[in-house]
């Protein structure tokens, strides 16, 4: 059959419909590929409108035409899975790209034209045959996620290591032939994740301790030189490994200057100890006590020690759609007074808007504790495979819901004669292409939460709510949902404290005082802060795999390292 008769329905739809959004993928593209001789057909690249491509899962696509670089629109490039085994030196015409997946192919270098992307955000070139990446990187300055994994490189180029890279965040270069570190790591100053177990590292730089941000770090499956610090990092011990490496250690670099430098900081910590005892003793240290009784307090309760813990388990169907998520219980919130909750609620927004950035990169969901029947499941089902009740809204099943939401975007885009749509409807492109939907589903089967549409009616947040189970999901790591996490309870406590401090009167409706239990019901008017200042209860939520094996435990030892004299954080 000659390859131009062949019909591609989604790609015709597209064009039909002018859509922004389109995803190649199984048996039927697949075999469409087969008979076309492994190439893309010419009219995809004439959908100009396009900024989300997404063709994966394809044998049969080994190249990618020179046509690609006509859809210069395109933001977000997925081509997970395939077998390319090089990329059209026109890469570098998709000025407007922010996300490049090329994950698991057949890639032995890729072009030096990727350089010149501007607004790269998040490159992911794991599960290729890289034997290096191109230099010039570093001029992609906007680079916040870089993800070498399970290639053959043997080196960082030089220069990609650098202050220019201030948003990179997280480099993940497992499972390669790398030999050494630089001490040019230290320049990063917003790295917070770093994975390069299995390589083939003998020292760890001591600038590593100079990244400030970072809270995660993995070096297993090195032979290192240094055997204490070999055995720290086979400890997973992040925290002692860069105090370890922080003053000198034997890793290499600044060795003696470190030692110095700490034997200075000990001695000017004897020296505060000193006069705070002298202190004491001399009856002057209330000051120092009103500011400790001032401080707002985030204690976690270690889920050891939690008689009633809530757990989490993942479903394997969500690895392909939405596989990260981190939860948490907090107790003590006082959203009764005056604004609280809707300070809150616009917290929660401008979360979404600005570091989640409209959710693409994650999404966050709170729910009313008391409402949440555990354990729960994180599961991904087909759109017509669950029902929920969204924020204001009756029980409908998923994919009724997202067709509800089309016509309700399109009307709005008619009435208000403009492109963009506000609300639930921002969100729609999200999830399109997913052949299964993710859904957070409790003890009684009950849909609370479909990231990132919405959560549900059921666990709704009110005036009445003090405790809150807390959930973030993200497509991109699991670091990201962390980082949020930490952001959101920071937050949180500001707001708690704000809260207290401006004693503003506390209204409740007669329904969210009938909905609170007895015992809550009968204190709804007292404040529910401790007599030494204010303090929010934080519950460790375990997240495990089918068989049971721990994905994430938050928060752990390396979550919320809060630099701040507010709030002390009692583990």
């Amino acid at each position: 059959m000659a390859a131009s008769i062949i019909i591609w329905p989604e790609i015709e739809k597209a064009e039909r419909e002018k859509r922004r959004e389109l995803v190649l993928q199984g048996p039927a593209v697949e075999e469409r590929l087969q008979l076309s001789g492994g190439q893309l057909p010419p009219s995809l690249f004439s959908l100009t409108l396009l900024n989300y491509l997404e063709v994966r899962d394809c044998a049969g696509l080994r190249e990618l035409p020179a046509g690609l670089g006509l859809l210069t629109h395109l933001q977000n490039v997925v081509l997970c899975r395939n077998r390319l085994q090089r990329l059209p030196d026109v890469l570098g015409k998709l000025q407007a790209v922010r996300v490049l997946d090329l994950s698991g192919n057949q890639l032995e270098e890729l072009p030096a034209e990727l350089c010149e992307l501007p607004e790269l955000c998040t490159l992911n070139v794991s599960c290729n045959r890289l034997r290096e990446l191109p230099p010039g990187l570093e001029r992609c300055t906007k680079l916040a996620s870089l993800n070498l994994s399970k290639n053959c490189i043997a080196a960082f180029p030089p220069g990609l290591f650098c202050p220019q890279l201030a948003l990179l965040a997280s480099i993940s270069a497992a499972d390669n032939q790398i030999q050494e570190l630089g001490a040019e790591i230290g320049l990063l100053p917003g790295l917070k994740s770093l994975d390069l177990s299995n390589n083939r590292l003998a020292e760890i730089p001591c600038e590593l301790a100079d990244c400030s941000k970072l809270k995660e770090i993995n070096f297993k499956g090195n032979k290192l030189k240094d055997k204490r610090l070999e055995k720290m990092v086979n400890g997973c011990q992040t925290k002692s490994v860069l105090e370890y490496l922080r003053v000198g250690g034997r890793g290499g670099g600044k060795g003696k200057n470190k030692t110095e430098a700490a034997g200075k900081e000990e001695a000017k910590d004897r020296k505060k100890k000193r006069e705070r005892k002298q202190k004491r003793d001399d009856g002057g240290d209330e000051d120092d006590e009103e500011e400790e009784l001032n401080k707002t307090m985030l204690r976690i309760l270690h889920i050891s020690e939690n008689p009633a813990p809530l757990t989490v388990n993942v479903s394997g169907n969500a690895k392909d759609v939405r596989p990260y998520i981190v939860c948490c219980v907090v107790r003590g919130m006082n959203l009764r007074p005056g604004n609280a909750l809707k300070r809150f609620l616009v917290a929660q927004t401008k979360l979404h808007d600005e570091m989640c950035e409209k959710r693409t990169l994650a999404t966050i969901a709170t729910h009313d504790l008391r409402l949440v029947k555990g354990p729960l499941l994180y599961d991904a089902r087909p759109p017509n495979g669950f029902k929920v009740v969204p924020l204001g809204r009756k029980e409908i099943n998923a994919k009724d819901l997202l067709r509800q939401l089309q016509l309700e975007a399109e009307e709005q885009r008619k009435q208000k004669k403009r492109q963009n749509v506000s609300g639930l409807h921002k969100y729609l492109h999200l999830l399109d292409g997913k052949e299964n939907y993710p859904c957070l589903i409790d003890a009684e089967n009950t849909v609370i939460s479909f990231p990132p549409i919405t959560n549900s009616e059921k666990t709704k947040i009110r005036k009445s709510t003090q405790d809150l189970f807390l959930e973030v999901t993200s497509s991109s790591s699991l670091q990201v949902c962390k980082d949020v996490m930490d952001t959101l309870i920071t937050k949180m406590a500001e707001l708690n404290r704000f809260t207290l401090e401006n004693k503003e009167e506390e209204v409740l409706s007669d329904s969210e005082l009938e909905a609170l239990p007895g015992q809550h019901a009968q204190t709804a008017n007292q404040n529910p802060q401790t007599e030494t200042g204010s303090q929010l209860l934080l519950e460790q939520v375990r997240v495990a795999d089918p068989e049971g094996n721990l994905k994430v435990l938050y928060p752990s030892k390396t979550d919320l390292n809060l630099n701040s004299s507010l709030f002390e954080v009692v583990r």
